[in-house]
Order: C-alpha cells, then sequence, then structure tokens
C-alpha cells in the first residue's frame, strides 16, 4: 500500500521532508531579512548613539563565538558523511561536539549580554533593541539546533538512521547550516561595519 501511495505521490515520499525543510527556511529568510531590515533602520536614525554603543561590543570575543559555530557546520558535514559511510559512531561523535559547540556558542552570547548590560545597554536603547531582539532570537535559534541535535542523538542509539535512510540528519544539517549563514550575516553587520 504504502508503495502505491509513494508511486503516485507528486513528490516521492523520502523528498518530501526535504522539500518541508526548504519551504521553512524560506519562511526564515524572510523572517531574518524583516529582522536585519529593522536594525538597519534603528542604526540609520541614530547613526551617532550606534557609534557610542558599539564600542561596548567585544569582537575578539564574537569571533571566537563566530568561529565555533563555524566549525560546528564542519562537524555536521561530517556526522552526514559519517551515515553515508554507515559509521554510526562517528556520526554519534560529531553530533555530541555539535551540541557542546552549540552550548558553547550560546554561553559566549549569554556572557556578552551580561557584559554590555553591566557596561549600562539596556533593550531600550537605540542598538539595544534591534540587537538583543536579533540576536536573541538566533539565539533560540542554535538552541532548538542543540536540542535537535540531542534528539538525532537519541534516535541513533535506536538505530534511526542507516547508510540509505538518513533524511533527518540532511534536515538538522540544512538548518545548522542555515543558522550558522545568518549569524554570519549577523557578525558582520553588528561587529565588523
Amino acid at each position: 500500500m504504502n508503495e502505491t501511495v509513494q508511486k503516485n505521490a507528486p513528490v516521492p515520499q523520502r523528498f518530501n521532508t526535504k522539500v518541508g525543510m526548504w519551504t521553512f527556511l524560506g519562511g526564515e529568510v524572510v523572517f531574518f531579512g524583516s529582522l536585519i531590515a529593522t536594525y538597519m533602520l534603528f542604526r540609520l536614525r541614530s547613526p551617532a548613539e550606534f557609534a557610542a554603543a558599539k564600542t561596548h561590543l567585544s569582537i575578539p570575543l564574537i569571533a571566537v563565538n563566530t568561529f565555533i559555530l563555524i566549525f560546528s557546520s564542519y562537524l555536521v558535514v561530517k556526522a552526514l558523511e559519517s551515515i553515508q559511510e554507515g559509521n554510526q559512531k562517528r556520526l554519534r561523535n560529531n553530533l555530541i561536539f555539535v551540541s557542546i559547540l552549540g552550548l558553547l556558542f550560546i554561553s559566549g552570547q549569554a556572557y556578552e549580554w551580561s557584559t554590555l548590560f553591566k557596561a549600562g545597554e539596556s533593550a531600550a536603547s537605540a542598538l539595544g533593541t534591534p540587537f538583543f531582539t536579533v540576536t536573541g532570537i538566533h539565539g533560540i535559534h542554535v538552541f532548538i539546533g542543540v536540542i535537535w541535535s540531542i534528539y538525532l542523538q537519541l534516535g541513533i542509539r535506536k538505530g534511526a538512521y542507516t547508510q540509505k535512510r538518513h533524511q533527518g540528519i540532511e534536515n538538522f544539517g540544512l538548518y545548522w547550516h542555515f543558522v550558522d549563514i545568518v549569524w554570519i550575516v549577523l557578525f558582520t553587520l553588528f561587529y565588523l561595519i
């Protein structure tokens, strides 16, 4: 019965989740695009306030944080390669490190937020409103990715992913790479420009 349904489906069943993930990510592009556009409007309205407030941002700390997130994306690629080769142990190990690096990234963000609050920056200031909103929403996305990675690790223990059946790992990879790309854009806009 399932084979008949799959043959008659407009998109083969195994690709439905990938199409769904790409559709979701398309919505996320619009969402983050709107947040970034709002940030740019705030910045154009108060350039002097932004220049003064940016002195509190820690480029070295966040550069290390950015490297952590980029390296975690590399490990996601290695995780997918591992399951495609049938290596469950390496898949699990890579995802464990992805979870750890994701938590490290969130910790770096939390540390920076605390130093900004101590320096007198508030969520109601010209920089604070867009900065805390956008980086906070991004941090939530990283946290969701960490939870997803842990969920995948539980699936690995149950044998849910094989050399031929690993779409869940691939979808996670698409999500994680998207979150990393968004961070690179945010790092550039908030810290470098």
